[in-house]
């Protein structure tokens, strides 16, 4: 009996995903193997499993679930640092030395904090940081991804590769609370997702970003287990609960299928209607 519960969707791909230790990364690399990729190469600063561990599953590193579930070498992790541009040459050629190609790369990987102070009288270092994952990473592992599908041959679809870039509903709103960088940062990651979009897509090459909305995950543990911070997060999202990293991933397996093909350039919100609002 085939392990994976559903007709593949990315067959013989080769996936690349940052942040993928945890929260909505994890999700999105399970279920890429889940869609019989070729390989998952799980990127990110360290591979054990961070935030509330429910099952003994929860305790164990994605690329470890990934090969026990669906097959030995069908993923493995590589230590990424997504602000240094030599992380991400070790990460891709890790793919194309182990897969043999890279046809799919997500930039998940972020940083956010609970609480911000207020924008004058934050620590310049706060914008650093938040700057050098949330937007030169995206940056450094678009200009990576690109590189290798401009030299390698083209999928059989005819298509070069896939860009799915994880931004979020407030790269298109601000939110309060101190928020700024990050919601700068994720502006920075749609707007240049569509740019990429524009510039590639005579070489077929799709780049879009999907936009959570409030998500549960390790980055947001604090605030989904702070009551009052909870209660004014569900009055906004007209479905009446936070999102969870399995209704991301599935939109993350869309973008990267032959089912969007005719798609690139959108900021796709999974949100629970919070922008309708």
């Amino acid at each position: 009996m085939s392990p994976h519960p559903h007709p593949p969707r990315l067959d013989q791909k080769v996936a690349l995903v940052t942040g993928s230790s945890s929260g909505i990364g994890r999700a999105i690399a399970i279920a890429y193997a889940s869609h019989e990729t070729k390989l998952v190469v799980c990127a990110d600063v360290r591979p054990d499993a961070h935030g509330t561990a429910s099952t003994p599953e929860d305790k164990e590193t994605t690329h470890e679930l990934i090969n026990k579930r669906y097959g030995e070498g069908k993923a493995v992790f590589v230590r990424c640092d997504v602000s240094e541009a030599d992380s991400w040459q070790t990460a891709v050629a890790e793919a194309v030395d182990r897969g043999g190609r890279l046809d799919v790369l997500v930039n998940n990987a972020g940083v956010g904090e609970h609480n911000y102070p207020r924008l004058h009288l934050m620590d310049e270092a706060i914008w650093d940081k938040t700057m050098a994952v949330n937007a030169k990473g995206v940056f450094l592992g678009c200009k990576s991804a690109l590189a290798q599908f401009m030299k390698q041959e083209p999928h059989p679809s005819g298509d070069r590769g896939w860009i799915v870039n994880i931004a979020s509903v407030f790269g298109i709103n601000g939110f309060s609370g101190g928020h700024g960088p990050y919601c700068a940062s994720k502006a920075a990651c749609l707007n240049l997702s569509k740019s990429i979009a524009l510039d590639y897509g005579p070489d077929k090459i799709h780049c879009n970003a999907i936009c959570p909305g409030f998500t549960q995950s390790a980055m947001t543990e604090a605030t989904f287990k702070d009551e009052a911070a909870n209660a004014g997060r569900l009055a906004v999202t007209p479905w009446g609960r936070w999102g969870r990293p399995e209704e991301i991933a599935a939109a993350a397996v869309f973008l990267a299928s032959e089912d969007s093909s005719f798609i690139t350039g959108i900021g796709l919100p999974i949100d629970g209607g919070y922008l309708a609002m």
